[in-house]
């Protein structure tokens, strides 16, 4: 397999696998905010949130999980030159980050199954945020590479997390109105 159909792949997969995660954390909050209901459509619900995140999880996100890690390591062994520059190993710190992110998403589904609400909405919110800062800061990496000003890069990130809370927080306000 050349190296440009394992780049296709790579990249196909890891738009399903955050579309997964952002789907997720959405349901979460979704069957998070079930519980206010009345104890039947709380029950009802509740079911149905539980098939939908684990056919999510088990059919969507943890497979494109394990296929973007997978056609990522193929590329390294196609150019171990890789290895050697900073930016890769920046990626693949944000990569590792990444899958402790992804393994606390399954243990946060794991209590939901178990009708264990440790977590609110809003916390949720701001969790689901997260993967977008890990997919700004990749994406940038990737294009950029070494031409990346760091402080430019740096500065840019934390606008983009202070914009996200800032946007949280209208969307909390406008939602309390309601």
């Amino acid at each position: 397999m050349s190296y440009t159909v394992l780049k296709a792949l790579h990249i196909i997969f890891m738009v399903s696998w955050f579309a997964g995660l952002f789907y997720i954390v959405r349901l979460f909050i979704y069957h998070t905010e079930a519980q206010d209901k009345g104890e039947q459509e709380k029950k009802i619900l509740g079911e149905q949130f539980k098939i939908m995140e684990r056919k999510l999880w088990w059919i969507i996100t943890t497979p494109a999980m394990v296929l973007t890690v997978l056609f990522g390591t193929l590329m390294l062994i196609e150019n171990t030159a890789l290895l050697k520059l900073g930016w890769m190993h920046l990626k693949l710190t944000f990569v590792v980050l990444l899958l402790v992110y992804h393994f606390i998403c399954q243990k946060i589904m794991r209590k939901l199954d178990k009708n264990s609400f440790t977590w609110n909405s809003n916390q949720l919110r701001l969790w689901n945020e997260v993967a977008t800062l890990g997919l700004v800061a990749i994406v940038f990496l990737v294009i950029m590479k070494n031409s990346l000003n760091w402080i430019y890069g740096t500065v840019g990130f934390f606008a983009t997390a202070v914009a996200l809370m800032i946007g949280i927080k209208i969307y909390k306000r406008i939602r309390n109105k309601q």
